[in-house]
Parts: C-alpha cells; sequence; structure tokens
C-alpha cells in the first residue's frame, strides 16, 4: 500500500533545515505515519564575526538529504519517488536573509544565533511597546540601518531561510504566520503583521519607503502558498526523476513545526525544543499584562498567540563533553557508538544529587540575551567543597542545558499563564525519563515525550502540508487532535519533590554564577 501511496503521487513531503541538520520526511495517506526519511548533518560557520550558512551549503544540503530520503524509499519499497502530493519547508527562525530586486544575496546570512543587534532591539522595543528580540529579523534589519550599511539603499525584500527556500521552489514571497512573527509582530485579529506598528516604524524614516515593501505577505495554516515549479524540482532532485506540481502549505519556522509535532497548538499547551538552541513555546488565552524580556510573543501556525522563551544554547555543549567521553572510551580500546555513549551518561545522571553536588555548568557558547550576556563562554564551576563525581557532573550538564530556559520559564509563572500539558522533543530525549525527568524539575511541571515527535519538525511540516485538504473542515487544533495524534502515546513524568528541591538550589548558583560568566567575557 505504501509503494502504491508513493507510485500514484500521493505521498506528502515535508523539508526542515535546522542548526545542524537538515531533515526530509515522507507520509503516506495516514499523516501520523511516516514512510521514509532522509539527512544530511551541516554547521553554521563564525565568519568576520557573524554566525552564517552559505546559500551554496543550503542547496547542496537540501539536494542531500533528498537524496538520503530517495534511497531510503527504494530500498524499503523498491519504487522512486516521482511526483508528490504536497510539500512543505521548514526552517530555523529569525536572523536576516536580505536580497535585491533581482533576488541576489546583499550580505551574508545572519542567523538567529547573532546577538549584535542590541541597539535596535533597545529603540524598537521603547518605539512598539513590545519586546523585540535580539535574533528577531526586524531588529537586524534595523541594526543595518543605524549602522548606515550600503546594502540597506539596495534592498529589495528581506526573509526568513524557510521563505527563501520556498520562494525559489514556487517564485512566490510568503511566509507562514508563525515564521512571520519572528520578523515582525503579528495582529493575532488581522492574522498580519501588526499595521499600526508598521506605521510607527515607517514614521523612523528609516528605509525611505514602507516597511510593508520588503517584507513577505503572511499566510495561515491550511492557505495554499503555492507549486512546486519546474526549476524548483530541479533544486530539490537535480536527476530530474521528481516532477513539478505539488502544492506547498506556507513555510514555517521550527518553533511552529514543533508545535505540531507535539500537538501543542491549543491554548493551555507547550513544548519544548532541544537543540542547538532550546526554547518553550506556551499558547495563551490572554495576552500578557506585561512586556518581559525574557519573553517573546510570536504565534502559532494558526496565528494564535504564543509565549516563546528562546535560549541560544542548548544542547551543543553537552554533546562536546558526550563526544570526549567517547573518545576516551575509544582511546582505551573500548568504541562505543554515540547513542550509547549518552545512554550511559545519561543513566549515570540519574545517580547524581539532586543539586548536582554544587556542581555548576553554563552552556553559552553564545550569547544569551535572557542571561544578559552579550558573548558566549561556555564553563564547568566547582567549589572545593562541590562533589566532583561523574553522577554529578552528568546531571549538572543535564541541568546546564535546562538553566537560562527555566530563567525565562519564571517570568511566564509570573504572568499567570496557565499550562496543562507540556512536551518535549528533540534528541537529547531519546534516553528514556532522564532529561525528560530533570525538564519536569526545571519548570515544576508534567513533561511527556509522545513516540511521534521523534521526527522533528520535518514530519511537523509535513503534516502542515497534509492539512491543505483538510483545512476547510476543521481547525488546526482539531485536525491535529481527531486525525493525527487520535492513536498516538506518549509518556509522561511528574516532576518529583526532590528534583524540584535539587533543582532549585543549582538554579539559585547559577543565578549567582552569572557574574562568572560576565568576568569570562570581560577576560577570555
Amino acid at each position: 500500500m505504501s509503494a502504491e501511496t508513493i507510485t500514484a503521487g500521493r505521498a506528502i513531503l515535508g523539508i526542515e533545515l535546522g542548526s545542524t541538520r537538515i531533515k526530509a520526511c515522507l507520509i503516506g495517506d495516514d499523516a501520523a505515519t511516516v514512510l521514509a526519511t532522509g539527512s544530511h548533518d551541516w554547521e553554521n560557520d563564525y565568519v568576520d564575526g557573524t554566525w552564517t550558512y552559505a546559500l551554496d551549503a543550503v542547496w547542496a544540503g537540501l539536494q542531500a538529504a533528498y537524496a538520503d530520503l530517495a534511497t531510503e524509499v527504494h530500498g524499503r519499497f523498491g519504487v522512486p519517488i516521482e511526483q508528490v502530493k504536497a510539500l512543505g519547508v521548514s526552517a530555523m527562525m529569525h536572523g536576516y536573509l536580505a536580497v535585491d530586486a533581482a533576488g541576489t544575496l546583499l550580505v551574508p546570512f545572519r542567523t538567529w544565533r547573532n546577538t549584535s543587534t542590541g541597539d535596535a532591539a533597545s529603540e524598537l522595543s521603547r518605539l512598539f511597546g513590545v519586546n523585540i528580540p535580539l535574533r528577531w529579523s526586524i531588529a537586524h534589519l534595523h541594526q543595518a540601518v543605524l549602522r548606515g550599511e550600503e546594502h540597506v539603499s539596495r534592498l529589495g525584500h528581506i526573509t526568513t531561510l524557510a521563505g527563501y527556500v520556498h520562494e525559489q521552489l514556487t517564485g512566490r514571497r510568503v511566509l507562514g504566520i508563525g515564521d512571520a512573527s519572528g520578523v515582525f509582530p503579528i495582529d493575532p485579529a488581522a492574522r498580519d503583521y501588526d499595521a499600526e506598528l508598521l506605521a510607527r516604524y515607517d514614521g523612523l524614516g528609516a528605509l525611505g519607503r514602507p516597511l510593508r515593501d520588503v517584507l513577505p505577505d503572511v499566510l495561515v495554516a491550511g492557505e495554499s502558498a503555492g507549486e512546486l515549479t519546474a526549476e524548483g524540482a530541479a533544486l530539490l532532485d537535480p536527476s530530474g526523476t521528481l516532477r513539478a506540481g505539488a502544492a506547498l502549505c506556507p513555510p514555517e519556522g521550527d518553533a511552529g513545526t514543533g508545535m505540531v509535532a507535539t500537538n501543542a497548538v491549543a491554548p493551555r499547551t507547550g513544548n519544548v525544543s532541544a537543540g542547538t538552541s532550546i526554547f518553550a513555546m506556551v499558547v495563551l488565552e490572554r495576552p500578557l499584562q506585561h512586556p518581559h524580556h525574557e519573553l517573546d510573543v510570536v504565534t502559532t501556525p494558526a496565528g494564535d498567540p504564543v509565549a516563546m522563551v528562546h535560549c541560544n544554547n542548548g544542547a551543543s555543549e553537552l554533546a562536546a563533553w558526550a563526544g570526549m567521553f567517547q573518545r576516551f572510551a575509544e582511546a582505551r580500546g573500548f568504541p562505543m557508538d554515540a547513542d550509547a555513549v549518552y545512554q550511559t551518561l545519561f543513566t549515570e545522571a540519574l545517580a547524581g544529587e539532586s543539586d548536582a553536588g554544587g556542581l555548576l555548568a553554563y552552556n553559552h557558547l553564545a550569547g544569551e540575551p535572557i542571561a544578559d550576556l552579550v558573548e558566549g563562554r561556555p564553563l564547568f564551576v566547582r567549589g572545593p567543597e562541590s562533589r566532583l563525581t561523574l553522577a554529578n557532573v552528568m546531571r549538572a550538564q543535564l541541568y546546564g542545558v535546562f538553566g537560562t530556559l527555566s530563567l525565562g520559564m519564571r517570568v511566564l509563572a509570573s504572568e499567570d499563564v496557565a499550562l496543562e500539558r507540556m512536551f518535549a522533543h528533540g534528541g537529547m530525549f531519546r534516553t528514556a525519563g532522564v532529561a525528560q525527568r530533570f525538564l519536569a524539575a526545571a519548570i515544576d511541571a508534567p513533561v511527556g515525550v509522545a513516540a511521534s515527535a521523534s521526527e522533528g519538525g520535518a514530519w511537523g511540516i509535513a503534516v502542515l502540508a497534509a492539512y491543505l485538504d483538510a483545512s476547510d473542515e476543521l481547525d488546526l487544533a482539531d485536525y491535529l487532535e481527531s486525525r493525527v495524534f487520535a492513536d498516538a502515546t506518549s509518556s509522561m513524568v511528574e516532576p518529583s519533590a526532590d528534583d524540584v528541591l535539587g533543582y532549585a538550589a543549582y538554579l539559585d548558583r547559577y543565578r549567582a554564577g552569572l557574574a562568572i560568566e560576565r568576568a569570562a567575557i570581560a577576560a577570555i
């Protein structure tokens, strides 16, 4: 049946460009069932003080991930992918991708990881009366204006990475509303950029023309966002096997597709995504009472307001420590694959003291706005009285992944935001019951991990592409609940009292120790 679905052109393709991996995911008639996946590893570059990815690497990576998917399809089902019914593109949110009128890149792609927009973000936050984070596209654009960067005079438009890829595949300059909400503030009632705030920006005379002219159009989940052109098909599959004609859903950011992948798009639900960055999304029932620099207000792919706690630094430092232990095992003559290393170290962390034995781990490879850090200095800190054991070291490293996130979540709690369920996804949750348990302690709330969430945002955007056929009948939340997650299984972990108390003690030291981070930034 799956082979027939593929040969008949009914399969649906989702592609996500994450920070460390580009992934392709193929689903069939049942959106809950993954037929095949493909992936390609990549890394950002730090060039002249800017975190970036070259556009050549974007296309090489997309082609490699798609080719890997096609190989798996042929191996499992014995058929090629000649046609797909629908397609969706997702990518890391925010940042700055500026092109001229002909579509030529004006400056290297500035990713969400860059934190050099402080002056612009502060000025715009005051002007708009809402928090404008450093990584938002409007902050990058206005910082370029403030610096007097030459390319601004030649600007055709700005977009996100997902929007750029989507435009190359379809010829349409659009964004899904979730991705657009990291470009410029959204009016939830209008399901579009906030017209009053656009007018305030135009009042600055910064661009010499309306800001709206340089922003992509906004679409909500279920709206048509064009079709795959012949040129677009060739970009994905240079072999020429894939044909044009697939319907495309609006391109989305990884935050929105993570919400879809965890069935967290309805009010009082939320999710945590852990990768190179880590962020929590909580769907709001009412507007926040006050602006907070720790909280962004973005939207679901359907346009409902979401409070987002975004931390630039996630599991990369943890991965570096795991890699060191993997190399030790190899050097000792007992090589272990990465999954085995993580399982061993994570399991050992369960034996650690609830406060990690007085140890502290800071995962800040890049600047961290929530902690008011302009640059990154990963640190491991202990006092002479600390208990340095492998179990405590690994518990401290896992706690460190959640440290900045929990600072932001405590601000969210001060707004009395209701949260009934929180789901987590990302590679660090694959070892059952460890990171999930510690996250529950960090936010003092139940945390679930759904089996379907393991495919992440590539599956999430494929589900949004499948929703194109159902949007006339169901809203997105009902579609996910009744057609995608109706039979889904998940494991839920309640926070333990001992872990909550131990993590609170760890976080108190973590807050105080941020002074060490600032000293390290000044000194080295």
